[in-house]
């Protein structure tokens, strides 16, 4: 089974990499932006998602199509960030970008690789409600991309990240939804039948309905969208944005200015 993320308080830290390290998180780095590699699923998803947030958060701050920096002077947060797949494209579309994990690991190898790219992102190990034990000032954009599937709380864990989200601001997350035709695609099929994902990565029984994200954010004064389908096209093989939200899917949601 997939490995649960619980909560901590502890304030998130940005962890130092010993000059003996730097071989070994090099080398998992490599692995985390290899598009053929274990990730390769997410290299594959990640094109239809960079498009949607930018063009979702051109529309919501009336920023002009087309910008270099679109997201020059906002703060963004990727929680659940991984090996920074998604934090170094943001951070070049100008966003000051904090980029947290409960992974030391993958932390480090987020860093590693944004320091190779001369990106200055701020990393840290740590978790959503550990930045609100610290006060960590709020942010323009919150994204909550594939991990509340993997947390103790999914309900929790949403009304707390969304705690993160400035008035004004919004959030985005994109998830799994909890139906026999996620089971079979997204479990049966990509784990255990095709091997795109190792066997485990997925909790069916965790998995997140829009319902429950609806209720979840408006419960902490988000204002949740209709849910958006991603899906994916086995012959082109490539991930498109559709109306069918019963496997992948994103929800857009902002907190009213005041």
């Amino acid at each position: 089974m997939a490995k649960t993320i619980e909560a901590s308080l502890e304030t998130p830290v940005t962890p130092s990499i010993d000059p003996a390290e730097v071989a070994k998180f090099s080398a998992m780095a490599a692995d985390w932006w290899n598009p053929n590699g274990k990730f390769k699923p997410l290299h594959r998803f990640n094109p239809v998602r960079l498009k949607f947030i930018r063009e979702t958060a051109e529309a919501h701050f009336s920023i002009p199509k087309g910008a270099l920096k679109p997201l020059k002077g906002r703060r963004l947060l990727d929680i659940g960030c991984g090996g920074g797949l998604v934090c170094e494209p943001m951070a070049r579309l100008g966003a000051a970008v904090t980029g947290v994990d409960a992974s030391e690991a993958n932390i480090k190898t987020a860093l590693t690789h944004a320091t190779e790219q001369a990106l200055k992102i701020d990393y840290r190990a740590g978790t959503a409600e550990g930045l609100l034990a610290a006060g960590e000032p709020i942010f323009d954009i919150v994204l909550n991309l594939e991990v509340v599937e993997h947390v103790a709380d999914p309900a929790q864990f949403l009304a707390d990240t969304a705690r993160l989200v400035r008035p004004g601001g919004l959030m985005i997350v994109a998830t799994l939804n909890r139906t026999a035709k996620a089971l079979a695609t997204a479990v049966i099929g990509a784990e255990y039948v095709l091997g795109w994902l190792p066997r485990g990565t997925h909790d069916w029984s965790k998995f997140v309905t829009p319902g429950e994200v609806e209720t979840a954010l408006t419960g902490a004064g988000m204002k949740p969208e209709t849910p958006i389908g991603v899906s994916f096209y086995p012959l082109s093989g490539q991930w498109k944005l559709t109306g069918d939200a019963s496997v992948n899917y994103m929800v857009v949601a902002r907190r009213p200015a005041p």
